[in-house]
């Protein structure tokens, strides 16, 4: 290595590294495309490693630059939270907060709420990634991520927000009409069941318990989604039984369209946690955003 890397040229690695893009990360920084490109290149000599792998339509890290950018991700989150925290002291909080989150939580947690958040914070920009699979939030440059607490990543410092979350067991009277209503868990092994798939192409197990008695159960039936939404179009049809949210189903249910199953069995109620990096400073953005989740609606 000639000489040490400067910390501006570091910053715009990892901006292309996150956008992707040199124009969008030229953008973002405020310099011509042109002023960072040369900034990667001096980086590239003074590294002495290949540092992009760049084609006319796309820009990707090299494992080399993959490594380098995992050690730094913390030390530019921090140096974020420290100059974002700086200007947010000066007057109204204002900037872009980067949230990635399942379907459910957004339905449930922000979408209901945005109007309210938006009064509240009109300078902030609210970017909500909703993704059903487990990233690296550090890694894809994210300030936080909203999960259930089995599904953390290590090393991060989470906090519950949200009302409690209950899972329920429905189906449409017409189907439980024509194939009786199941009184004990074991009994949905012989019926229809509308089952949920993961991104990563596993199925959820329906769980259900009675004070100390809990089952797992791989039901089966002739719907499978990954889309909830779709899951309860099913069970709307009469096509199965759902294991869904309440919070979702509770006005199918009021109007009388979809009837409770198993009630005594309905799990436990879990929190959705909002985590990120475990470092010491929590950014002003972030933490207005904790705050408003845990304030009642």
């Amino acid at each position: 290595m000639n000489s040490n890397p400067s910390l501006h040229d570091l910053h715009i690695l990892h901006r292309v590294a996150t956008t992707l893009s040199f124009r969008k990360a030229a953008l973002q920084l405020q310099q011509t495309p042109s002023a960072v490109s040369h900034a990667i290149t001096r980086l590239e000599q003074q590294l002495q490693v290949r540092l992009f792998n760049r084609t006319t339509r796309s820009v990707r890290p090299t494992p080399a630059a993959e490594q380098l950018l995992q050690r730094l991700a913390p030390a530019f989150a921090e140096i974020d939270a420290a100059l974002q925290q700086l200007q947010d002291s000066q007057g109204e909080l204002r900037g872009r907060l980067r949230i990635n989150l399942p379907r459910p939580a957004a339905h449930l947690l922000l979408a209901p709420r945005m109007g309210e958040w938006h009064a509240r914070h009109p300078e902030v920009e609210l970017e909500l990634a909703i993704n059903d699979a487990l990233v690296d939030i550090v890694r894809e440059g994210f300030d936080a991520g909203i999960r259930f607490g089995e599904s953390l990543q290590q090393g991060m410092v989470a906090t519950r927000v949200g009302a409690p979350v209950q899972f329920v067991v429905c189906a449409a009277p017409s189907y439980l009409a024509q194939h009786g209503t199941p009184q004990h868990p074991a009994e949905l092994l012989q019926h229809a069941c509308l089952q949920l798939r993961f991104p990563s192409g596993a199925y959820y197990q329906w769980e259900l318990q009675r004070e100390q008695e809990k089952m797992q159960l791989a039901c089966q039936g002739p719907l499978a989604s990954d889309d909830l939404e779709v899951l309860l179009q099913g069970a709307l049809s009469g096509m199965g039984l759902c294991y869904h949210y309440q919070a979702m189903v509770a006005p199918y249910v009021a109007r009388g369209e979809l009837v409770y199953v198993l009630q005594d069995w309905w799990p436990p109620a879990e929190h959705f946690y909002l985590y990120h990096p475990g470092r010491r400073l929590r950014p002003a953005l972030l933490q207005a955003l904790v705050d408003f989740l845990r304030s009642p609606r």
